[in-house]
């Protein structure tokens, strides 16, 4: 009978879940720059309608804007994505499902009116603060 892709071994899978699903390294220097331009905003709010569980990195409620920051690898960046070699098949699914996810999250909360502002691990913090405090200068 045909197996399915094979998860990883006890091991890595004790290595997946620790890692941390918030205050990574890309969260903490988007928000050190956006604290040092003065801007305020709220950290792993749960506001995606219709997904009780998924929460949002930064937030800022007036303007209706929600900041994801997203590590290359584990969000599949369209610059840096790479497969391991070990469990090829079961990796690119698992990535796949978490660029599915991203993607369904921002779907939802655009059509709830908010807008995604996307910083991917490689992208400067400085400059993304900036052009996240443009975008909040606007829609405030």
């Amino acid at each position: 009978m045909p197996r399915g892709p094979e998860k990883p071994d006890a091991g890595k899978s004790a290595a997946m879940a620790s890692q941390p699903r918030r205050d990574t390294a890309v969260e903490v220097n988007v928000r050190r720059e956006l604290h040092r331009r003065g801007l305020r905003y709220r950290l792993q709010q749960r506001i995606v309608p219709g997904a009780p569980r998924r929460s949002v990195d930064i937030v800022f409620p007036r303007a209706r804007i929600v900041v994801d920051c997203r590590a290359c690898w584990w969000h599949a960046c369209p610059n840096h994505a790479t497969l391991p070699a070990r469990n090829r098949t079961w990796w690119a699914s698992k990535l796949e499902s978490n660029s599915a996810r991203d993607a369904d999250t921002e779907h939802r909360l655009t059509a709830a009116g908010w807008a995604v502002v996307v910083v991917w691990e490689h992208d400067d913090p400085g400059r993304a603060a900036e052009r996240i405090a443009d975008y909040v200068a606007t829609r405030s």
